[in-house]
């Protein structure tokens, strides 16, 4: 005798469930359908289903067909697979929406991540935690150039990038300064880290920021407690405050050490260069692209200068275009520095930039 278990109860439990749905039929055929759907503590159209089916196929219409599609109705064209497998080897540290952004590829992200996945291609994301997002809901009440943390990066420890450095003496310290409220980012280059080396790195952007109208009374400067913030460097902040951070607080550099990790996966692991000056054309480009174009997910999906215009619409563009340059250049025989009045002009007058790729590429 039957019990009153719901259907779907009974069938989910089941490995097997044709005999059940088999014994269903009958009773549809000898009781009707709504009788038999009372019996069965189901719906009326389960029972018309499966009577429907065992009319048109017989016992092997009680079989349950898979849910699985058997082909995608929108699927994506073998050429434009291909070539979207080629860009995100290519691409391999973009994400599916920035790639499909910046690209304007005419697929979903969804989509874009199946074929990615399908060819071995995708990586497992990393988890993000909820110390960074309440980091970055506090920083985004901040003012503008608030605060500008800065540090060292090593680049002797990037495979692809140190076989290039070695071949074309490029420089194996980078010298990173990012505005915490927008993410302005700042550039500069040398071959060791030194007091010296960061304040003429410091100098150069205080100077930068003076000539744009930035307060720097009300600038303060975070570092470690690295020897290169010592000394010299202190000194070339003029106005503005410096603050360490407690020993092991890496958290309290989050926003230079994240955009280390960027530029390391879009710039240093992707690109090619064929002398000192194509270095620091190239870091230039990729600075530029990073403040004017690059958009922030953490930042509402704005690039630093979109959130430079949106909080202070009458910045000049040339706030952002502070172009890197070789530290070395600036550094005296006696172990000083000397920074020209202006950040785009020695004394003589000639451009920094010109100076520094025409000296590397004699």
């Amino acid at each position: 005798m039957l019990t009153s278990v719901r259907y779907f109860d009974l069938v989910r439990e089941m490995k097997d469930a044709y005999n059940h749905r088999l014994r269903l039929v009958e009773s549809a055929k000898q009781r009707g359908i709504k009788p038999t759907a009372r019996l069965f503590v189901t719906t009326v159209l389960t029972v018309r289903k499966w009577l429907r089916r065992f009319q048109q196929h017989g016992p092997s219409g009680l079989v349950a067909l898979p849910r699985a599609r058997h082909q995608q109705s929108q699927k994506t064209p073998p050429t434009t697979e291909a070539q979207l497998v080629e860009l995100r080897k290519t691409l391999p540290t973009f994400g599916a929406r920035r790639l499909i952004r910046e690209f304007d590829l005419p697929i979903s992200h969804g989509a874009l991540e199946r074929i990615w996945r399908e060819h071995g291609l995708l990586k497992k994301r990393r988890r993000k935690y909820q110390r960074k997002q309440d980091l970055a809901h506090i920083k985004a009440s901040w003012a503008l150039f608030q605060q500008i943390s800065a540090d060292t990066k090593d680049l002797d420890d990037i495979p692809r990038y140190w076989l290039q450095a070695q071949r074309l003496h490029l420089p194996t310290i980078q010298y990173t300064a990012r505005d915490v409220r927008s993410g302005l980012l700042f550039w500069a280059f040398a071959q060791q880290r030194s007091a010296s080396a960061s304040a003429v790195f410091a100098s150069r952007i205080q100077q930068h920021l003076d000539r744009y109208g930035v307060s720097l009374r009300d600038l303060v400067w975070q570092t470690d407690n690295g020897g290169e913030f010592k000394g010299d460097f202190p000194k070339a902040l003029g106005d503005s405050q410096h603050v360490r951070i407690p020993p092991a607080a890496h958290t309290y550099q989050s926003d230079v050490e994240t955009v280390h990790r960027l530029e390391e996966d879009e710039f240093f692991d992707l690109e090619d260069f064929s002398s000192r000056g194509d270095f620091l054309a190239k870091v230039h480009t990729y600075q530029l692209y990073f403040n004017l174009v690059r958009r922030n997910s953490h930042k509402e999906n704005l690039s630093p200068w979109q959130i430079i215009e949106r909080l202070a619409p009458r910045s000049p563009l040339e706030l952002c275009l502070l172009p890197p340059v070789f530290l070395d250049y600036h550094l005296t025989d006696s172990g000083g520095y000397d920074v020209g009045r202006l950040p785009y002009a020695h004394r003589c007058g000639e451009p920094c930039l010109t100076r520094a790729v025409s000296a590397t590429d004699h």
